[in-house]
Parts: structure tokens; C-alpha cells; sequence
């Protein structure tokens, strides 16, 4: 492979490269010097760059949606032992309301992948941990400890006011 196809690659790899890539924001030699690729710095940082002016600009939209929190739910191994207000059935574990300690944020309206995508990441930042994440048909949940409900809401909610677009990638 040629030193522009592994700067390409590397990027790719890292997602919150090609993200800064993408909006432009990047110390190129030092972007060039994080990546283990054999060759020169400033090569690679030369790379990197037309990497970045190949790709299509970051673009952010706001989400219109509905976010609720939904406090006292829990996660029950067996799905035959939920009931109809299941919130999220996967892997054979359920969310349900009014069984445990935690809480439930739930997005309803113009959500998906990358506004999931979005509120982890923005949640990682904000240093609460998640317990479990989803996205389908219009709906985005995400399970958190309940102390932290509160502030998880806030996140998601600041979250879907500012999607990064993946569209073009």
C-alpha cells in the first residue's frame, strides 16, 4: 500500500480523526505522529491533508425530537418475564420500567444512527457511563444509572440539537 492509502486507512480507524478531518480542525504533524505508519512526518501529515480536502465538510443539524426520562427501570434476563412496556428487548435481556435502578432516555422522532452516534459520544465526554444504547424506527434509548438521569437527559437533549452528518462517507 502506498503512504497515502495508509494515512487514508489510519483516519478511517479512528473515527474522531476523520471527524476533525472532516471539520477541519487538525494539527496535520501531529494528527501524522499519533499514527503508526512507517514513513516520514511530514509525508504523512502531507497525506492527511489531501485526505481532508477530498473529504465532503462536516455538516450538524438539529433533530426534532421528543426526549423523556423514564427513572426505575431495569434490565430482566428472561423476555418472557417482561411485560408490554418493555422499552428494549435485545440479546435476550429487556428494559423495563418500574423493576430496577436505573433510568431510561428516550428520543422519539428524527433519530438514527447518527444521532446515536452523537449522544454516546456526547456522553462519554460528560463522563457518564452507559448501560445500554439503541436506535430503531424513529426511537433512541439509552439506559443510564439513575444518579446520573438527570444530566444524561440534558446530554442527549444537547446532543440532537448538533448531529454530525455521515452522509458521503
Amino acid at each position: 500500500m502506498s503512504l497515502a492509502a495508509d494515512a487514508r486507512a489510519a483516519a478511517r480507524e479512528r473515527p474522531f480523526l476523520l471527524t476533525a478531518l472532516r471539520a477541519g480542525v487538525v494539527n496535520y504533524t501531529a494528527a501524522a505522529s499519533h499514527l503508526d505508519i512507517d514513513g516520514e512526518t511530514d509525508a504523512i501529515a502531507t497525506a492527511l491533508r489531501r485526505y481532508a480536502e477530498e473529504l465532503p465538510s462536516l455538516e450538524v443539524e438539529s433533530r426534532e425530537v421528543c426526549v423523556t426520562m423514564n427513572s426505575g427501570v431495569g434490565v430482566v434476563d428472561d423476555a418472557a418475564e417482561s411485560d408490554e412496556g418493555a422499552l428494549l428487548t435485545l440479546g435476550g435481556q429487556t428494559v423495563v420500567p418500574d423493576v430496577g435502578s436505573q433510568t431510561a432516555i428516550l428520543a422519539t422522532g428524527e433519530v438514527d444512527a447518527d444521532a446515536l452516534t452523537a449522544v454516546l459520544g456526547r456522553l462519554r465526554a460528560a463522563e457518564i457511563s452507559v448501560d445500554a444504547a439503541a436506535t430503531m424506527d424513529g426511537s433512541l434509548l439509552v439506559v443510564v444509572e439513575r444518579r446520573d438521569g438527570v444530566a444524561a437527559l440534558q446530554v442527549v437533549e444537547a446532543a440532537l440539537e448538533a448531529v454530525s452528518v455521515t452522509s458521503g462517507l
